[in-house]
């Protein structure tokens, strides 16, 4: 009973932890997001990438899941980050040790105080002892520490949904921006050669004095503009797929294509209501991870101001014959408790408490900012989502009409009705609604990809699993040996 009573005592002193316990800040969120269209859809949890249709970019996609360095980082820092909460989580538990010790010493016998010749000289002296030492969380200050670290790591392993959220769309986005250009060169390659039977064609006419030099230097001026587009363009297209291959984990190279633009299928709109990023956010959830970290090493450093019990231990054995060591008379043991605490320490306590509840702040602060950034990331993609598209319808009906313009313009001039200019003023025209209808259209497919980032949503975990899917994929396979 005399034993009992301690340990209950102790038991129930563990349970008090001093500091705050967290509580979820409240957020003022919108009733709806302003430009989510009527028809939106629930496909926030969706593989949506493959709504597009396309093979080639579904395996883009998987390729950068198994291979992009980023990712990898972000998961060793996971590994960190619960290594670092099971040392954290260690002091909990008592620590239990051992060592061992050898020595042999003669002691000089013309010093002042000579050894006896009654004690052996030199001397032989072994030991072998286990140890043990507990330090008893009365206050909670290690469970502090442990939460704030457990907290550190689910924030830093939603950094690593972060880096997936980030990468899948960053793919999807590299590949339409490569496919844009791809029909951007199309376009200019197809009126290039359109330009070039004008020119062979007008240097013909003007040889048989059909026309004037001023209207073939006009349209070589035409053919050459096309031509100086050609060049900037592959260029593009080269960087961007520089871009997509460090982003799959490749050193630079060429990209497979699948198929194109005009082939490709509109994702739908995702719905969604804005207290849902709460949950679906990785950043959110990270911000809010960090503050209730920093919210624990508010009641660890409060923790400082309380005196700390101890608890320790050994037993083991001690000889002058190493084949005594472990014998009976050889046998040796201590134990002992201690407590400590601050009387006065200069502000050193009081200055931790200050500085965790800054901390805390500026976490606070980080998650609200968090939380502001997550509305305006989505009611922007929303916007833009809308705009592009009726962007696009309008730019399609301007390069009809100026199709329409410069036919017109041709059969005038063939008639004899117009001036070559009028002919050369309506493809000037064309030449650059085409090129920013075909970046449009790639825009537009790009502010989907936008909603789905900002979003978030279930298609993180689903990305997750393929991420991990391929990574053992990729992994060796054991050698099954002869069959």
């Amino acid at each position: 009973m005399r034993i009992v009573l301690p340990v209950l005592l102790v038991a129930l002193l563990s349970g008090c932890m001093v500091g705050p316990d967290y509580v979820r800040p409240g957020v003022e969120a919108p009733q709806k997001f302003s430009y989510q269209p009527a028809d939106a859809r629930d496909t926030a949890d969706t593989e949506w990438w493959k709504q597009f249709g396309d093979p080639v970019l579904d395996a883009l996609i998987a390729e950068a899941l198994s291979g992009n360095k980023n990712l990898a980082i972000a998961a060793a820092n996971v590994e960190q980050a619960a290594a670092l909460l099971t040392q954290a989580r260690s002091p909990l538990f008592p620590q239990i040790g051992y060592g061992a010790s050898g020595t042999r010493q003669r002691a000089s016998e013309l010093g002042a105080t000579p050894v006896p010749s009654s004690i052996p000289n030199p001397q032989t002296a072994y030991q072998a002892l286990a140890s043990a030492s507990w330090e008893i969380d009365l206050w909670g200050r290690i469970r502090r520490l442990s939460e704030s670290a457990r907290a550190s790591l689910l924030a830093t392993e939603e950094a690593r949904r972060g880096v997936i959220l980030s990468l899948v769309a960053s793919v999807a986005n590299t590949y339409l921006q490569l496919r844009g250009l791809d029909e951007q060169l199309e376009i200019s390659r197809r009126t290039l050669a359109t330009y070039a039977e004008s020119v062979k064609l007008f240097e013909l006419q003007f040889k048989y004095g059909v026309i004037s030099q001023m209207n073939v230097e006009q349209t070589r001026s035409q053919y050459e503009t096309a031509a100086a587009a050609i060049p900037q363009i592959e260029s593009q297209i080269v960087q961007t797929e520089n871009a997509l291959s460090v982003l799959l984990g490749r050193n630079p190279g060429a990209i497979e294509r699948g198929k194109p633009m005009s082939d490709l299928a509109l994702p739908a709109v995702p719905a969604g209501v804005p207290s849902g990023l709460l949950e679906r956010r990785p950043d959110i959830v990270q911000a809010e991870q960090q503050l209730i970290a920093a919210n624990a090493q508010i009641g660890a450093a409060k923790a400082l101001y309380f005196p700390t019990i101890s608890l320790t231990g050994a037993f083991g054995g001690a000889s002058a014959d190493l084949s005594d060591l472990f014998k009976g008379p050889a046998r040796v043991w201590s134990y002992a408790g201690a407590i400590t605490g601050p009387i006065f320490t200069g502000g050193a306590i009081s200055g931790q408490v200050a500085q965790a509840e800054a901390a805390r702040q500026a976490a606070l602060l980080n998650y609200e900012a968090s939380i502001q950034n997550a509305f305006s990331d989505v009611e922007s993609a929303l916007a833009a989502t809308a705009k592009l598209g009726e962007q696009s319808v309008a730019q399609q009906r301007l390069v009809k009409a100026l199709s329409e313009y410069s036919r017109l313009a041709r059969l005038q001039y063939e008639g004899g009705y117009a001036p070559y200019s009028t002919v050369l003023q309506a493809e000037q025209q064309l030449f650059p609604a085409e090129l920013n209808l075909a970046a449009t259209r790639a825009q537009v497919f790009a502010s989907l990809v936008g909603i789905y980032r900002a979003m978030g949503g279930g298609w993180v975990g689903a990305a997750d699993r393929l991420a991990a899917g391929t990574a053992r994929a990729a992994e060796p396979q054991p050698d099954a040996g002869p069959r």
